[in-house]
């Protein structure tokens, strides 16, 4: 992708997690493929413990696989990672590189930013230059369980004082999704509602579906 921050950013997006998503034989690789098959968007590698050339292989394949269904690959707070394969772009939390390094180290990439219930840190990070904002946790989340809970009306705030993509996660199931949605969610991101369906790639389809009927 020539330019990923041209990218319309909305739809599925799907957060690998070392435990849900294993490595070991290319399991995650046929895991992060249904899901792409079912209509993911965008897709996450997270893996803050594996040291960085052993993640390497497995970020170069991710990539390749997403630009096959033309989805975006973003890396989780290694602008390290993410400058060494040239992925689509970073996703960068509080204790993370700054906005402004990754903006200089990634030019024309893309620069996600997470927010948590703080809307005053999402308009910061509108003005610094970041690509989208996400929030969350709307609810109790399996992977994250010390995530404090966050009010679902941050997106109906958020949506009249940003004109960024928003972006929500945090314990979202397919149920959970709509009403996201419809209060102004551009981005849903998604870990064990995915990867524990039994069919990943019809879960990830009715994901999909949820943003052609709320336009």
């Amino acid at each position: 992708m020539d330019n990923p921050r041209q990218t319309n950013l909305r739809g599925l997006y799907v957060i690998t997690d070392k435990e849900l998503t294993p490595y070991e034989k290319g399991k995650i690789f046929e895991m992060v493929e249904s899901a792409l098959k079912g209509g993911a968007k965008i897709v996450q590698l997270r893996d803050k413990e594996t040291p960085l050339e052993e993640l390497l292989p497995i970020a170069l394949a991710l990539k390749k696989l997403c630009h096959k269904y033309q989805a975006l690959f973003i890396v989780n707070d290694s602008v390290e990672l993410a400058k060494v394969v040239s992925a689509d772009g970073v996703h960068l939390g509080k204790e993370d590189t700054s906005i402004e390094r990754a903006l200089t180290e990634l030019p024309g990439k893309i620069i996600g930013v997470s927010c948590y219930g703080d809307l005053e840190r999402a308009l910061r990070a509108e003005k610094l230059g970041a690509s989208y904002v996400a929030f969350g946790s709307f609810y109790l989340s399996p992977t994250k369980p010390q995530s404090p809970i966050i009010p679902l009306e941050i997106l109906r705030e958020a949506k009249k004082r940003l004109t960024l993509p928003l972006c929500a996660i945090g314990g979202i199931t397919l149920e959970r999704a709509k009403p996201l949605i419809e209060l102004g969610a551009d981005l849903i991101a998604v870990i064990s509602d995915i990867w524990k369906a039994v069919s990943i790639e019809e879960r990830a389809r009715a994901y999909a579906k949820l943003f052609e009927e709320v336009a």
